[in-house]
């Protein structure tokens, strides 16, 4: 081997590497080296985890029983204050660090706090002593005050660097807590991010419901807001996580006519579990985990604990009753479908990572099982009928958890046994024989459905009309979404089953396309088969197989040249643009069946000249909940919720649209 390998490179100063090669990062400048270690990224979602840090403090006081009032408070230029009414933080010095206040400690130090011996707080949500300086290094801007015996103080701090000594502002008699207000740093997060009213309201709501004892106060500047979220608001709730689930499950009928609820003390004063659980005949299923208040969206050892009270609880109760079958039960039986919350208070838990996406502490399934069965099982028992109506919903979901477990995985075309693959009758299909670049278009009518086949690719593009409005599946029962036609045409035409069972990876084509008229009536069938996927093939949302197709109401003629335009405003936009100051003809299309095949393949069909529209669901779980809630508010069984809706926002029709 050549002696050159081991040279040293001619240019040393260029290829060094020495003792000045290795920085050594001071203060809470690691933060703002590498933010994803702390929030997770630079994101919208870690954003919202600044306000969720700060309001974690503020919420660790209300359960240590410090503090009854939080105060959100949201104003222009991205200003976040969030107040509360507890012990304040400590202000005298601290005797480790001469010259320095404990508050200025905790705002400006890493790993430094008053949750890490449990002395100051038995159970709370931040552990690593990283919240609130992780808030301050990240921030343009931030200052503290505290009201503390009968005295009020102040610091400010910037990009984690302390600004101004802490002052005494003056005697604050009437006052006492801690109030933090800060700017996320465009430096980090850039200047297109903001917080998000609906986003912080959310938070701000789920936290109430997670300690009965706190009231939350919201607030934010009206110019921010632009949807149906309040200005102001004031959240408390004295049944806690009961509250929430009532709320959520709004008229919905369940398998048992009350859900299973309910609060328990660990032993030894090891922390405290609640629970709320519902089991609605046709639902998706929602789940919400907490631990010390802190959303833990993965789950985790409180979620087992639950789980396997639910499970071996039922199993007891079919032995109880003399039901066999219940002994094959397992908890995707049990779990999947149901809405269910659960929230734990327990001493030192462990995440996974600082964001606590999932608790790891191994205590918690155990704590969270005893003390949650021994109550399920008395609600079982103490009403047999009830746990009757229990066991056999869960049973029912057993077996057809079986009979799918059997059925062989269907392919394109064929089943394995060789014999052709049963299709819908007025499915006209493409030819290609893998899922890759094909489309499936759902069109509403016969007439539509014509012009379609005649307009597609017959290599890619597959037609399935459907007659009219279809079922609105969120306010149907179980029965008969499963004896309507047109759904049952269009699930066997997808091929990849509903609910749980739900598969994208078995989904026949690569896009499922909803084309309707565009007109109001269009605009609702669309609405009602975006339910449909919503509620029964969410895993198809989820993954972006879902587009709506953007047809053209108008065909607008100046001289030899025609443009189409999606609706009045687009009208407008040509009107105003290219054939400003021209003699325009209008064409109203009256719907897709009015359009030749050649005007529907250009404008929305081939996919070098069309649009379309991805429906997706977010995938932040405050926001998937949110779009739960307005799909269950509008498309459910209450229709005082649709009233509601039509109430709150019908001051943002304007005249013209009206008019229109």
């Amino acid at each position: 081997m050549s002696d050159d390998l081991f040279a040293s490179p001619s240019s040393a100063t260029a290829n060094s590497y020495d003792a000045s090669s290795i920085e050594v990062l001071e203060g809470l400048e690691p933060v703002r080296r590498r933010p994803g270690m702390y929030i997770g990224g630079t994101d919208e979602r870690a954003l919202h985890h600044l306000a969720a840090e700060v309001l974690d403090n503020a919420m660790d006081e209300a359960v240590a029983g410090h503090a009854t009032r939080i105060e959100v408070t949201l104003a222009v230029g991205n200003r976040l204050t969030i107040v509360d009414n507890g012990r304040g933080m400590p202000v005298d010095p601290h005797p480790k660090f001469p010259g320095k206040s404990a508050l200025e400690v905790i705002l400006s130090m890493l790993h430094s706090g008053g949750k890490f011996t449990g002395k100051a707080y038995a159970t709370s949500g931040g552990l690593h002593g990283v919240g609130v300086s992780v808030v301050n290094a990240l921030s343009s801007d931030t200052v503290v005050e505290v009201a503390r015996d009968r005295q009020l103080y102040r610091q400010s701090f910037s990009r984690g660097q302390t600004l101004t000594p802490l002052e005494t502002v003056g005697a604050a008699p009437n006052r006492r807590g801690t109030s933090v207000s800060f700017t996320p740093d465009e430096e980090i997060f850039g200047s297109e991010l903001h917080f998000k009213p609906a986003r912080l309201y959310r938070l701000a709501r789920s936290k109430a419901y997670l300690f009965a004892g706190v009231e939350i106060r919201w607030k934010c500047a009206p110019e921010l807001i632009t949807d149906d979220t309040p200005a102001e608001a004031v959240f408390q709730f004295p049944g806690g996580l009961a509250d929430h689930l009532r709320e959520q499950l709004g008229g919905r009928e369940c398998a048992t006519a009350d859900f299973f609820a309910g609060t328990q003390e660990f032993p030894d004063g090891q922390g405290r579990l609640e629970w709320a659980v519902a089991w609605p005949l046709w639902s998706d299923g929602s789940y919400s985990w907490y631990c010390n208040t802190i959303p833990t969206p993965d789950g985790g050892t409180h979620e087992q604990g639950l789980r396997q009270a639910l499970v071996r609880g039922l199993r007891a109760f079919g032995e109880l009753v003399g039901n066999k079958r219940a002994k094959d039960l397992n908890a995707d039986d049990v779990m999947v479908g149901s809405e269910l919350m659960l929230s734990v208070f327990i001493r030192d838990p462990q995440f996974q990572s600082q964001t606590k996406d999932r608790l790891t502490s191994p205590e918690a399934a155990g704590l969270v099982e005893k003390a949650a069965r021994d109550h399920f099982d008395h609600f079982l028992s103490d009403n047999m009928e009830r746990g009757k109506a229990l066991l056999g919903y869960v049973l029912e979901r057993m077996d057809d958890r079986l009979r799918r477990k059997q059925e062989r995985e269907v392919k394109r075309k064929t089943a394995t046994s060789g014999r052709k693959l049963r299709l819908p009758g007025k499915l006209t299909d493409c030819a290609a024989d893998s899922p890759e670049g094909t489309e499936l278009f759902i069109v509403e009518g016969d007439s539509a459905g014509g012009s379609a086949k005649q307009a597609r690719d017959r290599k890619t593009q597959a037609i399935l009309p459907i007659r009219g409005k279809i079922l609105n599946v969120a306010s149907a029962t179980s029965a008969k979404i499963l004896a309507n036609q047109e759904i049952a045409d269009l699930i066997q035409a997808l091929g990849c089953g509903t609910r749980k069972d739900c598969l994208a990876d078995n989904l026949r084509y690569e896009r499922v396309i909803i084309m309707t008229d565009a007109d109001v009536d269009g605009a609702h069938i669309a609405t009602l088969l975006m339910t449909f996927f919503f509620q029964e093939m969410p895993d198809i949302v989820r993954r972006g197989h879902l587009y709506l197709a953007q047809p053209p109401l108008y065909r607008l003629t100046a001289g030899s040249k025609s443009l189409y335009a999606r609706d009045d405003a687009h009208r407008a936009e040509i009107e105003a643009g290219p054939f400003k100051g021209k003699k325009v003809e209008v064409a109203r299309f009256k719907g897709l069946g009015e359009m030749n095949p050649g005007q529907l393949r250009e404008t929305t069909m081939d996919s070098a000249t069309r649009s379309l529209i991805r429906i997706t669901l977010p995938q932040e779980y405050e926001e998937r909940a949110g779009v739960k809630d307005l799909v269950d508010r509008l498309m459910g069984t209450n229709p005082a919720h649709r009233f509601a809706f039509i109430q709150e926002n019908a001051a943002r029709i304007d005249e013209e649209t009206i008019d229109a």
